[in-house]
C-alpha cells in the first residue's frame, strides 16, 4: 500500500501540492507557537550589572491568591504579579555576606533607599549550584534566589509578566492553527480525492475493498504529511524568531528577554501536524471508501451534496456551544472576562458552519443565483450551471473564505470594541482638565493657590490584591487602583459617591465600586473592614470609608495618594490632577509660570489608549497570520480546483467560447465563492459579536471603524478572484483540441 501512495505522489504531484503546503505551513506556525512558549517558560534575561554575581537574590513578584476555602486541597491557587519592587530586609545582605562560600554580598539599593537586589559573589573554588542552594536556605521563602540568565529579572522586572504573555499567547494561537490546519487540509484532502473519484470508482469496480481504498487515501496523505511537516518543523524557528521580533518592536515583550527555541517544539510542531493531518485523511478517506462500486461509478461523472450523520452532529455540537457561550457572555461576563468566552464561541460558530458549508452552500448560490444571472450575462449563466453542478467542489473552496472572515472580522472587532469600551470608561471617570508634575512635595499646595484652579489632587497609580474577606470577583491581574487626595478626589474624578464621603479618604481607607463590594465576603459596606495586598507585597488593612458608582470597564479601588504612595517603586506620587474653574488654557499658563510642566487630560488618556493598543496588536499580529494562512490555503484550493478544469475550458472553447468569455465565468465563479463565504463569515462573527458588545457596552452593535470589516471583505475577493483567474490564465493558453483531449 506503501509502494501505491509513493507512486501516486510521485506521478500526481500537482494534485497533491495544496495539501502539501498547507501542511507545511501548519507545522511551521504550531512549531513556532513551542518556541513562543520555551521561551516564554525559561525566560532567559541575561544580567548586565549584575553579571559579575553568581547568584542574585531578589524580592519575590509572585501573589498566590487566598482561596474561597483555605483548607480545600483541591481548589487550584492561582497566582497574580505584583507590580512594584518588593523590597528585601535590609539586613539580608549581611547575613548572606557571612556563608561559607561567599566573598561578598553587595545590596542594590533605588532611589528611595530600599534594597531591591543583593548580588552574591562566589570565593574561588566555590561551585555556583552549592551556593545558590545555600543561598535559598537562608532567604526561605522570604526572596528568590536567581542563577544563570533568570539573574537579569532584577534587574529588569518588566520582563516578568513576558512568561505569561508568551505562554497564553502561544498556546491560544496554536491551539487556534491546529484547528483552521485541520479543517484547511481536510478541506483540501477532500476535493483532491473528489478529483480522483472516477479512479477511485474503477478501483471498486475491479474489486478494491473499502479498507483497501481508505488505507490508499491514509497512506498518500501520512506520506504526504511527513514530506511536509519535517521541513515545516525546521521553518518553525525561524517563524517563531520573526513574530518574537514584532512583539519586541511593538513593546510586548521587553528587549531584554532572550529569544531561545530547542528541538522539542519543532518535534512537537511536526507530531501535532501529523495527527492533524492523519485525523483529516480518515475524514476524507471514509467518505471515498464508503461508496458501492456502481454508486462511486454515478458520482463520479455527478458528485452527490450530501452531509454525513457524525458531520451533521458534530456540527450540531458547535452550534450548541456557540449558542451556550453566548448565553454565558451575555449573563454572566464583564470587563475583561467577556473575551475568555466569547474568543471561543467565534471558532465553535466558524467551525459549525464549516461542517454545514455542502448543504449551506448550496442555498446560499441558489439565492446569489437571482442576481448573478440579471447581472452577468451569458458567464453568469454559465458559472451558475457549473456552481449547480460542483456544489460539492464549491464548498471545499468556500471553508478557508469562511473562516477567514469569522475569524478575522470577529477578533478585530472584539479588540477594536473593548478597547473603545475601556478607554471611554476612562476618559469618562476623569474631570480633570490638566496633568501636572513633578508632584514633589509641597507642590499641591501651590497648585491649589493659583487662580482658576477649581480642584487639584494628587495622583497615583498601581495594582492590589484583597486578601480577606475573600473577594469572589477578584482576577490574577487584580484590581487597579488609585491613589488620590480626599479634598481633591470628587472635583477630579467622575465617580458617583452611592455611599459615605470621599473626603474621608485619609489614613488606611478604601473606596470601593459598589459592586464590587457586594461581592466581597457576604458584603461589605462603609465602616468595614478589608484587608488588601498592595504592589509591594505589604499587606495592609483599610477602613471602607465610601462606596462608588463607576462604568462598567472602570472598575478601581480609591486609596489616598500618602497611603500607596510609598508602596510604589517610585515611592512618590507621579502627577498632580486639576480641574479648572473657568479656561484651562489661561490656568494652565499660570501653572507653567511656577515651573511646572503641563499637559492636557488627553496625555492620561493617551496613555492608556497606548497600552490597550499594545494588547491588540498582539490580537491584530495572530490575526494577521492565521488569516494569511487561510488565504494561502484559498490560493491553493481555488488553483488546484482551477487547474482540474483544463479538460472542460477546452471542451467549452471547442463550441465557440472564447478565452476572454473562460476567463469572465470563472470570475463569476469565483466571486461567488467570495460572497458564499463571506456571508458565512460574517454570520459566524456577527453571532459571537453582538454578546460580547452587549456584555462590553450594553449595545448590540460592535465599536469599531467601517473599513475593517470592508478590507476583510475585499482582501477575500481579491484573493479568491486573483487565485482563480491566474490558473485559468495558464491552463487556457494550450489550444482548446489539446486541451479537451487532456485526461485530466
Amino acid at each position: 500500500m506503501w509502494a501505491l501512495a509513493l507512486s501516486t505522489l510521485r506521478h500526481r504531484a500537482s494534485a497533491f501540492a495544496a495539501a502539501f503546503v498547507a501542511m507545511l505551513l501548519g507545522a511551521a506556525i504550531v512549531s513556532a507557537c513551542g518556541g513562543l512558549m520555551e521561551t516564554g517558560i525559561r525566560l532567559a534575561v541575561p544580567p548586565q550589572r549584575l553579571a559579575g554575581a553568581a547568584v542574585v537574590v531578589t524580592g519575590d513578584q509572585s501573589y498566590a491568591l487566598p482561596k474561597a476555602d483555605p483548607k480545600d486541597e483541591e481548589e487550584d491557587v492561582q497566582y497574580g504579579l505584583l507590580p512594584e519592587r518588593v523590597p528585601l530586609d535590609p539586613r539580608l545582605a549581611g547575613g548572606l555576606a557571612r556563608l561559607p562560600g561567599v566573598a561578598a554580598a553587595v545590596p542594590h539599593t533605588s532611589s528611595t533607599g530600599a534594597v531591591q537586589a543583593v548580588a552574591v559573589t562566589a570565593k574561588d573554588g566555590t561551585d555556583a549550584r552549592e551556593l545558590a542552594g545555600q543561598v535559598e536556605r537562608a532567604v526561605g521563602g522570604s526572596a528568590v534566589v536567581l542563577t544563570g540568565d533568570e539573574r537579569g529579572l532584577a534587574e529588569f522586572p518588566q520582563a516578568l509578566p513576558a512568561r505569561e504573555n508568551l505562554v497564553v499567547l502561544a498556546a491560544v494561537f496554536g491551539a487556534m492553527a491546529i484547528i483552521v490546519s485541520m479543517f484547511v487540509v481536510a478541506a483540501t484532502l477532500a476535493l483532491s480525492v473528489r478529483q480522483r473519484q472516477r479512479e477511485m470508482a474503477l478501483m471498486r469496480a475491479i474489486g478494491a475493498t473499502p479498507g483497501q481504498v481508505r488505507r490508499m487515501v491514509v497512506a498518500e496523505t501520512m506520506a504526504l504529511s511527513i514530506a511536509a511537516t519535517l521541513p515545516g518543523g525546521l521553518l518553525g524557528p525561524v517563524l517563531g524568531g520573526w513574530l518574537f521580533d514584532r512583539l519586541v518592536d511593538n513593546a510586548v515583550v521587553p528587549g531584554v528577554v532572550a529569544y531561545g527555541q530547542g528541538w522539542l517544539p519543532a518535534a512537537v510542531g511536526v507530531a501535532v501536524s501529523l495527527l492533524s493531518a492523519l485525523v483529516a485523511a480518515l475524514v476524507t478517506a471514509r467518505r471515498a471508501a464508503a461508496a458501492r462500486p456502481a454508486e462511486a461509478l454515478a458520482e463520479a461523472a455527478a458528485p452527490p451534496v450530501r452531509t454525513g450523520a457524525v458531520r451533521r452532529a458534530a456540527a450540531a455540537v458547535c452550534f450548541a456551544g456557540g449558542v451556550a457561550l453566548a448565553l454565558v457572555t451575555v449573563l454572566f461576563m464583564h470587563g475583561p472576562l467577556v473575551s475568555s468566552t466569547a474568543g471561543p464561541a467565534v471558532l465553535l460558530w466558524a467551525i459549525g458552519l464549516a461542517l454545514a458549508a455542502p448543504a449551506l452552500v448550496k442555498g446560499v448560490t441558489s439565492v446569489l443565483a437571482r442576481p448573478v444571472l440579471a447581472l452577468s450575462g451569458p458567464a453568469g449563466h454559465l458559472a451558475v450551471l457549473n456552481t449547480r453542478a460542483g456544489t460539492a467542489r464549491l464548498a471545499a473552496a468556500v471553508v478557508p473564505v469562511l473562516l477567514a472572515t469569522g475569524m478575522a472580522t470577529a477578533n478585530l472587532y472584539m479588540q477594536t470594541t473593548q478597547t473603545a469600551a475601556a478607554t471611554s470608561a476612562y476618559a469618562g471617570s476623569l474631570r480633570a482638565d490638566l496633568v501636572v508634575t513633578p508632584a514633589a512635595p509641597g507642590v499641591l499646595d501651590r497648585v491649589r493657590a493659583v487662580e482658576g484652579v477649581a480642584a487639584a489632587s494628587e495622583y497615583v497609580t498601581s495594582t492590589g490584591y484583597v486578601d480577606a474577606p475573600h473577594d469572589f470577583w477578584q482576577r490574577e491581574e487584580g484590581w487597579p487602583l488609585r491613589g488620590v487626595t480626599a479634598e481633591g478626589a470628587e472635583g477630579t474624578l467622575a465617580t458617583t459617591v452611592t455611599a459615605g464621603d470621599l473626603r474621608r479618604l485619609k489614613g488606611d481607607t478604601v473606596a470601593l465600586t459598589a459592586e464590587h463590594a457586594r461581592n466581597i465576603g457576604g458584603g461589605v459596606g462603609v465602616g468595614d473592614t478589608v484587608t488588601m495586598r498592595l504592589g509591594d507585597r505589604a499587606q495592609v488593612r483599610l477602613r471602607v470609608v465610601a462606596l462608588l458608582k463607576v462604568e462598567t470597564g472602570n472598575e478601581m479601588a480609591l486609596l489616598p495618594a500618602s497611603a500607596l504612595a510609598p508602596h510604589t517603586t517610585a515611592g512618590a506620587p507621579s502627577e498632580i490632577l486639576v480641574r479648572t474653574a473657568h479656561g484651562a488654557d489661561a490656568t494652565a499658563g499660570a501653572l507653567r509660570g511656577l515651573g511646572l510642566e503641563v499637559r492636557g487630560r488627553d496625555a492620561l488618556t493617551a496613555a492608556f489608549g497606548a497600552a490597550r493598543n499594545t494588547q491588540a496588536w498582539v490580537n491584530y499580529l495572530l490575526v494577521g497570520v492565521i488569516v494569511a494562512y487561510t488565504a494561502i490555503a484559498v490560493v491553493n484550493t481555488q488553483v488546484m480546483a482551477t487547474a482540474r478544469r483544463r479538460r472542460e475550458f477546452g471542451l467549452q472553447r471547442l463550441t465557440g467560447s472564447t478565452r476572454g468569455q473562460v476567463m469572465r465565468m470563472t470570475g463569476v465563479e469565483a466571486l461567488m465563492v467570495a460572497i458564499t463565504g463571506v456571508l458565512l463569515g460574517t454570520v459566524a462573527s456577527a453571532i459571537s459579536l453582538v454578546p460580547f458588545a452587549i456584555a462590553v457596552d450594553g449595545s448590540p452593535l460592535p465599536s469599531g471603524p467601517w473599513w475593517i470589516y470592508a478590507g476583510v471583505v475585499g482582501a477575500c475577493a481579491l484573493i479568491t478572484v486573483g487565485a482563480t483567474w491566474l490558473p485559468t490564465w495558464l491552463v487556457t493558453r494550450s489550444r482548446p483540441a489539446e486541451a479537451a483531449a487532456a485526461l485530466t
